[in-house]
Parts: C-alpha cells; structure tokens; sequence
C-alpha cells in the first residue's frame, strides 16, 4: 500500500529505543509522584468557590457585557482584597442582553466574630458599593450562599467520580485484554491524575469543578492512547510470536508514534487556542488539559508499556479480537 501522506513529521519505521530508558522514565515519574503527593499534604489546594464556599452574586448592569466591561468589573472585584473574585456572563431570557454572576470566596470571620455570615455579607457589600458607582444602572438579580457543608460534598463526590473513573478503566482492560494491560492502564492513569493534582498544588490556580471535569477528560484521553498502544502490542504479540517481549514493546510503541504525536499536536493547537483566547473563566480548565495531553502521552509510552515487561504476559492467552 502506498502512503499518500501529504506531510510526514515522524519518519517511517522509527526504532526510538523507548524500553530501554524504563529505568530513567520510571525514576522520574515516581519522583515527580512523590513531589506531588509532598505538595498537596503541605500546601493545599487553592480551592475554588465550589469546595470552600462562598457567595455568588447575579446582577444586570443595564447594557450588554463586553470584554472590557468584563475585564474592568473583576478588576473591580480583585481590588478590593478579598481573594480570587470570578466572574461569569449568562444569558436572560427576559432581556435582550445577557447579565453577570460575580463568585466570592469563603472570607475569614471578621475580629472578635465567630460569624463567617458578616464577613461574607460585609465583602458582598463592598462588592456591589464599588461596581454600582462605576455603573448605576446595576440592577440585582440575586444573591446565592454556598456554605462549607455543600461545598464539602462536592469535594468528596469529585474524589469519588476519579477514583470510580480509574476502577472502570481497570475491569474495561481487564476484559478487553488481560489483568496485566489492566494494572498498566491504571498505573499510567494514577500517574497522570497525580501529577495534574501536584501541578496545581505547586501553582497555586484555583481548584474548582470544572478542574475536576479536566482530570476526568484527561483520563479518557490517556486511555484512549494507552489502548492504542496496547492493540498494537497485541497483534505484534501474535505475529512476531518468537520475537523477546521488550522488542515487540518498542516495535508497538514506535508503530503507533506518528499517530499519537499528531494527535497530541493537532488537541495542543485547540487547547492553546482555548487557553490564549477563551477568557479567564477557561484558562484552569485549559491549562489542566494542556498538562494532560503532555503526562499522557508520555505515560502511555513510558508507564503503561513498561509495567507490561515487569508483570510479563501471557500470550496464549491472549483473545484473538477486541
């Protein structure tokens, strides 16, 4: 068959010894494991609106909201020192244009007040003083609480929702192909989530839903890799029946490498896309992507393929289809 590729980035027939850098791949990642299990025991998450609390404000500022109306609003909010103020643009079915929900955080309690309710409503307060005298026509749509007993719920139910996505990956490949494949998937999925957690320990961005979406993103992304992989190294694994398991590693990985880097590539140029250009309410969930694709793509060659040489595989037992 002829290759009728216009454009080729990654040679034919690469023989990238990947196996043979196990030892070195290996050490990084569980130093870059342990760096990220230290971080997030001693500097927590800088946790969003949705794990900490706090009040969401709803408000129609009496036109229709641009960039800079925007840009100059949270300003406003950040300003006045009461930690990260987000800001979102939602649609009114009742108006021809679209109104604000400003979030604020969870405050200290006020000196000498055990009631966090004053210090919240003492920040919604100086919130709406300065952004009514920059636009009077503000009107308030409402005013929304999230208390710390929701907030934690919400965190338990993120932990559950990762931790539920990794144990169905484990039963699918186990299913699919063998256990060995299935602890290899897990491993290189543990591995990614870890890392994107450690990430966020050690810049400080807000840790909020829409991150926990990302986590889950990213481990179908890696998955999905990682059974790319694996395919391949099942059908090489019948056809090269007499061939040592860590050539026909390094066979597998190298025939699927131009596929998984285009696919990187071309996910890349979306994400910066949506990152550059998508406004701060998008750049957590962008940049945690962006993290994905790259721990991903790098754990479906150096954890997934590597853990198959230590578990060993059996290859008469493999099924013939998948």
């Amino acid at each position: 068959m002829f290759d009728i590729s216009l454009i080729r980035f990654i040679p034919k027939n690469t023989k990238i010894p990947f196996i043979n850098m196990r030892v070195f791949a290996i050490g990084l990642s569980l130093l870059a494991i342990i760096v990220s299990i230290f971080l997030y025991s001693t500097k927590e998450l800088n946790y969003g609106l949705d794990f900490k609390g706090g009040t969401v404000w709803e408000f129609d500022i009496g036109e229709q909201p641009t960039d800079a109306i925007t840009s100059d609003i949270r300003e406003i909010g950040n300003s006045l020192g009461l930690g990260d103020v987000t800001l979102q643009t939602i649609s009114q079915k009742e108006h021809d244009h679209d109104a604000l929900r400003l979030a604020i955080g969870k405050q200290p309690a006020l000196e000498g007040d055990e009631n966090d309710d004053r210090a919240q409503q003492s920040a919604l307060g100086k919130v709406k003083t300065a952004i009514m005298a920059k636009y009077p026509d503000t009107v308030q749509r409402g005013v929304q609480s999230l208390g710390t007993k929701v907030s934690g719920e919400l965190k338990k139910r993120g932990a559950i929702a990762v931790i539920l996505a990794l144990v169905m990956v484990l039963l699918y490949i186990w299913v699919r192909f063998e256990w060995q494949f299935g602890l290899g998937a897990v491993a290189a999925l543990a591995h990614d989530v870890t890392l994107t957690i450690g990430v966020f320990a050690l810049t400080g961005q807000e840790f909020n839903l829409s991150i926990v979406a990302a986590i889950l993103t990213i481990v179908g992304y890696s998955l999905n890799d990682t059974v790319i992989v694996y395919d391949r190294i099942r059908e090489n694994l019948r056809k090269f029946k007499k061939m040592p398991l860590a050539e026909v590693l390094n066979l597998s990985i190298n025939d699927t490498l131009s596929r998984t880097i285009m696919t990187s590539f071309t996910t890349l140029l979306a994400l910066f896309a949506l990152y550059f250009l998508g406004g701060p309410g998008l750049h957590g969930f962008s940049f945690a992507m962006i993290w994905g694709v790259f721990v991903g793509t790098y754990s479906s060659i150096f954890i997934a393929s590597p853990i198959l040489l230590l578990l060993g595989v059996n290859r008469g037992g493999l099924q013939k289809e998948g």
